[in-house]
């Protein structure tokens, strides 16, 4: 059968916006609260700008969080841009909203996890969805974001290895695309 609609791009884009709502909400009042996010994108997508040294660490993709050290935040129709910290060193990257693979609120307990590849690889050739991946358990889910052990990292107090240490918290509420996509 043959989805006209193209559903799983429409639910894809729609929960992209979901992030593009918050991230405006934060650009404009900052963070609320015990909030911060985890923001994992793949570093090789067109229109992704970062220093070649990073993109040369993290060829394939990358974690960053927006806890206590970021600053100037700039939201666009596609795209957002922020100045992050890596190793005590100040970097502006440009993040198209359709390279995100991740987004994790670990204070509440929500994220969300998108596998469109497509955009980047191009469209099956018959143009069917890809087939549904199953959630595992909750005792057996990965932490998310997936990650290397050095993104950039706030310098005052909140690891990687700290956030790793909870990974049922964060992946809990994860909404994975492809449960929802038909064969």
């Amino acid at each position: 059968m043959n989805d006209r609609f193209h559903y799983d791009a429409l639910v894809d884009d729609a929960l992209r916006s979901v992030v593009r709502s918050v991230l405006t909400q934060v650009a404009e009042k900052g963070l609320p609260g015990s909030h911060h996010f985890y923001i994992s994108f793949r570093s090789t997508d067109p229109g992704v700008e970062l220093p070649e040294y990073l993109r040369a660490k993290y060829p394939e993709e990358m974690t960053i969080v927006l806890q206590h050290q970021y600053w100037d935040l700039i939201i666009g129709d596609t795209t957002f841009e922020v100045t992050v910290s890596f190793n005590k060193q100040q970097e502006r990257i440009k993040v198209p909203f359709a390279a995100l693979s991740a987004f994790v609120d670990p204070s509440v307990r929500f994220g969300l996890q998108f596998d469109r590849r497509d955009k980047a690889a191009g469209d099956k050739p018959d143009g069917t969805a890809a087939a549904p991946t199953p959630l595992p358990a909750p005792e057996k889910r990965p932490p998310l974001p997936a990650s290397t052990g050095e993104e950039a990292k706030p310098e005052t107090g909140t690891t990687t290895a700290e956030a790793e240490a909870k990974p049922e918290d964060a992946a809990s509420k994860v909404v994975k695309l492809d449960s929802f996509r038909k064969k």
